[in-house]
């Protein structure tokens, strides 16, 4: 486990909604085993791991203006929905439902021994968030992304957690929308990139 003994998982955004349902962002169910096999890695051996969630009240209050208009013209990620859920493969056995009482607060949820959900309220999972804070009490000094959308929220996360003096490695095959150029531009800032089976095989 020593290529992971300070490192936190992010996963960003892995809801149901944006797998296959009201706001469907491709590749993203067909990168969900590979996020599911590198999340499993990191339970079995104690590493932390963050569930980073979006979730858009009814009025758009709460979303890059940008964004008010889709969200409020339809139920995406919508507290207490189905479609705001994350995927069930990526959480542990008997994992609760997204509390949004307490996210939506600014809390993390904790819902194993080393595993939370968190509320992102922008693009960027540092942005208005208790993220940074969390990492550093729990001593961690790397932080690898898995999740939905690469152009978008894992990507700025990346450069956020980057600006922090985090390490930063990214599981390519895990993080939909991910394309050469953009893990050229990442690995010239100081990023890692590795596929799913190398980050597996860092745990043994």
């Amino acid at each position: 486990m020593e290529m992971f003994s300070r490192s936190a998982l992010l996963t960003i955004d892995v809801q149901q909604d944006f797998i296959a349902g009201s706001a469907t962002i491709s590749g993203t169910a067909e990168c969900v085993p590979a996020m599911s096999r590198v999340a499993e890695a990191f339970r079995v051996t104690g590493r932390p791991i963050i569930h980073v969630v979006r979730l858009y009240l009814p009025d758009g209050s709460n979303a890059e203006a940008v964004r008010r208009s889709a969200v409020t013209s339809a139920s995406i990620v919508r507290p207490g929905t189905r479609g705001s859920q994350v995927a069930p493969e990526l959480l542990p056995p008997r994992a609760p439902a997204l509390d949004p009482e307490v996210l939506l607060s600014g809390r993390l949820q904790q819902i194993g021994p080393t595993e939370w959900f968190m509320y992102k309220p922008r693009w960027g999972a540092f942005y208005g968030t208790a993220l940074e804070n969390h990492l550093r009490g729990l001593e961690i000094e790397d932080v690898v992304f898995v999740g939905c959308n690469f152009p978008n929220c894992p990507r700025t996360s990346l450069y956020e957690a980057g600006e922090r003096d985090f390490g930063t490695i990214l599981i390519s095959d895990a993080v939909s929308g991910v394309y050469q150029r953009g893990l050229d531009e990442i690995t010239s800032i100081g990023a890692t990139v590795l596929t799913s089976d190398e980050a597996v095989a860092g745990f043994t």
